[in-house]
């Protein structure tokens, strides 16, 4: 590791004069009005915080000058350097945010408000399951940017973490481990995140020379020279690409750093091998205009230095899942070291760094969140704007206050675990994301340790204590929009579930004398088999299903065909088949389907079950061993998947100039979000257009809120079927309404 410098007199100083040292050394880039301020704020801080010692042997006054001093480095202005000095100001000798904001002005008050609840948070240890703890760490990491409305206060909180971890060597093994530990699973990810590399790999280091200190000796030892003779080798390779670039008239902007003692470690970790099969210790990257120059930069490269074999990727013709592109290639280097080399566009540049797929999710192989992953974009680019000098950074930045405001909030257990809850959740929401049975017994909540209404919205960074009785229960008050009890689907599933459940048994009651009477009414003596039945409309038990009846979720109809369908297709098999028309010699009309098989007679034909074909659909068929024909869609699944020998099998096939006297069983897909009366309100579609429902099958998502719907309809015609379809479409909370193939 390089030892760091700070703009600080020695330790045996004291705190006033280390603030005057560390004023006057700062850059000329700083105005005059804004070194004033960082006078000021100099003159609270050992105000405030002078006198106090910290457990790493450093004062309080002297570790915020050298998180402000790391600011000072990554080039931020006056605003973030007050708000890191005054870093925990707020409560003491009497400091109000009321009178920073007339001290220093509103925005750097905010600022300093935020770090002092993210400090709160992040001292305080959560009690977390080992199965929990990757969700909890990514859920604290949002947290940490949605509690700061201002990027900045995240920098902030980065420069103190890497100051303590420079600073933890003296202190106790369990305790320096935790702050390592944390700041590798944390912190470190959040630099990335970032962008703001030259912390995210200190970070990184620091954490492995505590956590393995033997693997971090071993591999600093092995690399065999510092990391500032390797930062020569990298410019010295830069400098030889530039004029060979230059003569062969490619223009290319290269950059390269040597890869960092962490990113070895775990490189070696992951693919089990050691130190010498790591090519890319010493890696440049090239970015150029276009496609062609990438290749013509790899001629380059390949021209000037040996290539290792099997150590090249071609990432633009074959781009990876996340659509990174990029040629990467490995050779042997000036001085027979391995070098890395990635080549790519501006454009693919951008999309790694900062498209969709962007370069940390991959790194970190998280789920995909489009706008916590639009939210970090966007602090990116104001930073990117920001390190440039650009003048419209502030301009930008107020737009990115005000077009992106988070859609999640992030609150605390009392034992500190972090729930993630849409923007304007309340209390009643957090109970039932802890628990479905703490939210049916929460009488009341404390946010912060004061009492507050169950329906007021939380905010990031609160911890929310629920208030519970033994033998609660929901009210129906919670369901009503008007009151905002509840915001999430969540929430307001699981108190419908709770009512639905008290009204089982009378709903089942019901639901059985319905459906006995519907039996009668068909003359369908059948015994129903109700547990078969209910899975097929996935229920559980055949109880289960009587109580959606009972409902009226279901239609004893709908469920009464079912219970006859064996003796009706008993009943089929043994039907005479219709005499052949006299003024069809040719051909023969399937008994039931209305289908003519040109050139042939006395040739059954039948549906599939698989497409189930209407008129007019395209159709084609498919002479069987033994059971006639099996008419297809044209655009039938399983006819594209057949092999190939079977294609002999396909006929020419026409819908008869008769068809409309039959009915046809077809499917139709629903796609809708969960509610209550879903179903009902669909099969009511079916049951205004006088359309039978011979078959159900439903899937409730319980984590997306959605629910999947595949009905089995008797139709004569299309015509018919796309009506329905359409009246299907607009029902309430409908999302899609197709025909699977």
């Amino acid at each position: 590791m390089v030892k760091p410098l700070y703009n600080l007199p020695e330790a045996d100083s004291d705190d006033a004069e280390a603030a005057r040292h560390w004023l006057a050394a700062l850059p000329t880039s700083y105005a005059e009005d804004e070194l004033a301020r960082l006078a000021n704020a100099c003159g609270l801080l050992v105000q405030c915080r002078g006198n106090q010692t910290l457990d790493t042997g450093e004062t309080q006054v002297r570790h915020l000058l050298s998180t402000a001093d790391i600011l000072v480095q990554l080039r931020m202005d006056a605003d973030t350097l007050v708000a890191a000095l005054l870093n925990g100001c707020l409560g003491r000798s009497g400091v109000t945010e009321s009178q920073l904001a007339a001290r220093f002005g509103a925005s750097i008050a905010g600022m300093v408000a935020d770090l002092a609840r993210i400090d709160q948070i992040a001292n305080v240890d959560a009690v977390i399951a080992a199965k929990d703890q990757d969700q909890h760490e990514e859920n604290l990491r949002r947290l940490l940017l949605g509690i700061a409305e201002d990027v900045r206060v995240v920098l902030v909180v980065l420069a103190e973490r890497l100051h303590l971890m420079r600073s933890i060597k003296r202190l106790e093994e369990e305790r320096r481990n935790k702050i390592a530990r944390d700041s590798l699973r944390v912190y470190a990810p959040l630099a990335n995140r970032l962008g703001v590399w030259q912390i995210k790999w200190e970070l990184e280091d620091l954490a492995l020379r505590y956590l393995e200190p033997a693997d971090y000796q071993r591999i600093a030892k092995l690399l065999g020279d510092r990391r500032g003779e390797r930062e020569a080798f990298i410019a010295g390779v830069i400098a030889t690409l530039r004029a060979k670039f230059e003569e062969a008239g490619v223009k290319a902007e290269i950059t390269g750093r040597p890869k960092h003692i962490y990113s070895i470690w775990r490189k070696m970790q992951r693919k089990a091998v050691d130190i010498e099969q790591i090519f890319d210790l010493r890696a440049v990257r090239v970015l150029v205009d276009d496609v062609a120059s990438c290749y013509a930069a790899l001629g380059i490269v390949h021209g000037l230095w040996r290539h290792i074999p099997k150590e090249f990727d071609d990432y633009i013709a074959t781009p990876k899942g996340n659509m990174y592109q990029s040629l990467h290639t490995a050779v042997i280097g000036p001085g027979d070291k391995p070098l890395e080399v990635q080549i790519r566009t501006h454009e693919m540049h951008r999309h790694a760094e900062l498209g969709v797929a962007a370069h940390w999710a991959y790194k970190e192989s998280k789920a995909h969140d489009a706008e916590f992953q639009r939210r970090v974009v966007w602090m990116r680019n104001w930073l990117e704007l920001k390190s440039e000098g650009e003048e419209d950074a502030e301009d930008f930045f107020e737009r990115f206050r005000a077009e992106l405001e988070p859609v999640h909030i992030y609150v605390l257990t009392p034992q500190s675990k972090v729930i993630e809850l849409p923007k304007g959740a309340t209390a009643l929401d957090f109970a039932y994301a802890i628990h479905s049975e703490i939210g049916h017994r929460c009488r009341g909540a404390r946010a912060d340790g004061r009492i507050v209404p169950l329906n007021q919205p939380l905010e990031s960074g609160q911890t929310v204590e629920i208030l519970t009785q033994k033998s609660g229960a929901p009210s129906r008050d919670w369901l009503s929009p008007h009151h905002g009890y509840l915001k999430t689907a969540r929430a307001r599933n699981r108190v419908r579930q709770w009512f639905k459940q008290q009204d089982h048994d009378r709903h089942a009651v019901e639901g059985k004398a319905a459906l006995e009477k519907e039996l009668a009414r068909l003359g369908i003596e059948d015994k129903p088999q109700l547990d078969a039945l209910a899975k097929r409309y996935n229920f559980h038990r055949g109880d289960d299903l009587l109580a959606a009846i009972g409902r009226g979720e279901l239609t004893p109809t709908q469920v009464a065909r079912q219970v006859g369908e064996p003796r009706l297709e008993r009943r089929e098999e043994i039907a005479e088949p219709k005499l052949k028309a006299p003024t069809e010699p040719k051909h023969r009309r399937g008994a039931a389907t209305e289908v003519v098989v040109e050139g042939v007679e006395d040739l059954l034909t039948h549906m599939a079950h698989c497409c189930k074909p209407v008129p007019p659909d395209a159709i084609v068929g498919y002479v069987t061993r033994g059971r006639g024909v099996t008419v297809h869609r044209r655009d039938c699944a399983n006819l594209r998947k057949m092999p190939e020998e079977e294609l002999a099998r396909l006929i020419e096939v026409r819908w008869s100039e008769q068809v409309g006297a039959s009915s046809y069983p077809v499917d139709v897909q629903v796609l809708a979000a969960d509610r209550k009366g879903l179903l009902r309100d669909v099969s009511s579609v079916f049951s205004d257009e006088e359309i039978d429902v011979v078959g159900v099958h439903t899937v409730s998502d319980r984590h997306t809120d959605r629910a999947s719907m595949r009905f089995t309809v008797e139709v004569k015609t299309r015509e018919q079927l796309a009506r329905v379809m359409g009246k299907l479409a607009q029902v309430p909370d409908v999302i899609d309404v197709r025909r699977p193939r």
